[in-house]
């Protein structure tokens, strides 16, 4: 029984390590940014970019200060990809900068439930006027 069990793992080893040296560990394709360089070296953004986008989502969110540095807006305005048409994908497309990572991590991306995943036209109306004159209005009739 002992000789039978031993050779049961002897040749479950040999057969996952034969396996394992046919198959690639297939890697994700990122594509490269459309400026020099990045805010932060590459190997910082690729671990601690989620850190970046939540503290620079604090400080616009609750303390109202705007900053392009680690700004989510910027990085998508940066690292558009364009499909054969010109057109910036979507974070549906496989294409899409942080769909690259994600899909490959398993990481869901929700930022998109709320934030578009291609770069806006630059018209220059904030888009949270609706909300800030709500704001104001609220708090004006919170006075009388």
């Amino acid at each position: 029984m002992k000789y039978l069990h031993m050779m049961l793992v002897l040749l479950t080893v040999v057969l996952l390590g034969s396996t394992t040296a046919m198959a690639e560990v297939p890697s994700p394709k990122i594509p490269k940014g459309n400026a020099e360089q990045c805010v932060e070296p590459t190997q910082e953004m690729r671990v601690n970019h989620m850190e970046y986008i939540l503290h620079q989502r604090d400080e616009t969110v609750y303390w109202g200060v705007r900053t392009k540095k680690h700004s989510f807006k910027e990085c998508i305005n940066c690292h558009t990809v364009k499909d054969d048409a010109g057109k910036a994908v979507t974070f549906k497309d496989e294409r899409h900068f942080c769909n690259s990572c994600h899909t490959y991590t398993a990481v869901k991306i929700d930022c998109f439930e709320c934030h578009a995943s291609t770069p806006t036209a630059k018209s220059g109306a904030n888009p949270h006027s609706s909300i800030n004159s709500l704001i104001k209005m609220s708090a004006a009739g919170s006075k009388e």
